[in-house]
């Protein structure tokens, strides 16, 4: 699997439509941020600087960046992963892994020099830049603001940067590093869409001192953002009730995955609240016997014995999860 939430192949090889899927392949919150009705200008006209400037002042109260930063909205981090490694001065990249496999894909095909290392403590002398995904995808690992900031000045005095992709930080941003960006050369990446429920939406920003935010800005052009987005995304950023309550929701909801998992035989070994990494030895074929179900998740090429597997929405999917893995292989 390259990635989770498309049930294409999984439906071309099992059946069913999308309706009769359980699909527990992603990070993305099953209880979204409920949309409110959309201005048929915000449809029928460019996107404004109105707009997109409120877009952009209600991410930083919600991500607390610093007002000597900048801050760059974007139709999802994923472009922002494809921009930067053009955008960052000439050298090697070192990337804390295993992790989300397009960090790497993006600085190859930009024709870096890529390391894998096992943490930020081990950036080699020849990596100009580093990556890190904080809490990472997919065991949950978390960097701690001192060590980012190490890892920041150490490559200050290469003049590169720190990327460090925050896209499931919403639910515990304490460890974030959006205040570390007026000091150091720290690219924060925010995800909107999983958090919110939302990834359809395609929103996402960048974080990072004010003449990197520029350049990454200049980059994008203009309208990078639909106008619908930028509406969607300032109103739920503003609404901090939901926030508030839905990471309450969200932790809960995963001790209670948990415990569905350690039922069937899964040994838990990281995550985040919104998915978690369970070890089995038949973990291959268990994700086979769950497609069977119409089940699916999230299996990796790189480790026999992992699945990771998002939040169900509610008690219904949790029982036909509980329901699955107590069936026989």
């Amino acid at each position: 699997m390259k990635h989770g939430g498309d049930l294409t192949a999984a439906m071309a090889r099992h059946g069913g439509d999308a309706a009769d899927w359980l699909d527990l392949s992603t990070g993305i919150n099953p209880r979204p941020w409920p949309i409110p009705d959309i201005a048929a200008d915000a449809w029928l006209r460019l996107p404004s600087q109105a707009d997109e400037t409120a877009l952009c002042d209600a991410a930083r109260l919600a991500y607390e960046v610093p007002d000597e930063s900048g801050i760059v909205a974007a139709a999802g981090t994923q472009a922002l992963i494809q921009w930067l490694p053009y955008l960052a001065a000439p050298g090697g990249v070192a990337i804390v892994g295993p992790t989300y496999a397009e960090h790497a894909l993006a600085w190859r095909n930009a024709g870096r020099e890529l390391v894998g290392i096992a943490s930020l403590d081990d950036i080699p002398e020849q990596a100009r830049h580093a990556v890190v995904v904080n809490p990472n995808n997919p065991d949950g690992r978390v960097v701690e603001p001192d060590t980012l900031r190490r890892a920041a000045a150490q490559l200050r005095r290469r003049g590169g940067w720190l990327v460090v992709d925050e896209a499931f930080a919403d639910v515990d941003p304490s460890f974030s590093a959006a205040s570390l960006t007026p000091e150091l050369p720290i690219v924060v990446l925010r995800s909107f869409g999983k958090f919110y429920g939302l990834a359809g939406v395609r929103l996402g920003f960048a974080i990072a001192g004010e003449a990197t935010a520029r350049r990454i800005a200049l980059a994008l052009g203009p309208w990078s953002c639909s106008g619908p987005a930028l509406r969607i995304g300032a109103a739920a950023l503003r609404d901090q009730a939901w926030t508030i309550e839905t990471r309450d929701e969200l932790r809960e909801q995963a001790t209670r995955l948990d415990d569905v998992l350690r039922v069937g035989g899964f040994e838990i070994v990281g995550g985040t609240p919104l998915f978690r990494l369970a070890r089995h030895a038949e973990a291959h074929r268990l994700h086979e016997a769950l497609a069977q179900q119409r089940i699916w998740c999230r299996r990796f090429d790189w480790a026999d014995d992992l699945l990771r597997f998002g939040l169900p929405a509610d008690a219904a999917g949790l029982d036909r999860l509980a329901a699955a893995l107590a069936a026989p292989l």
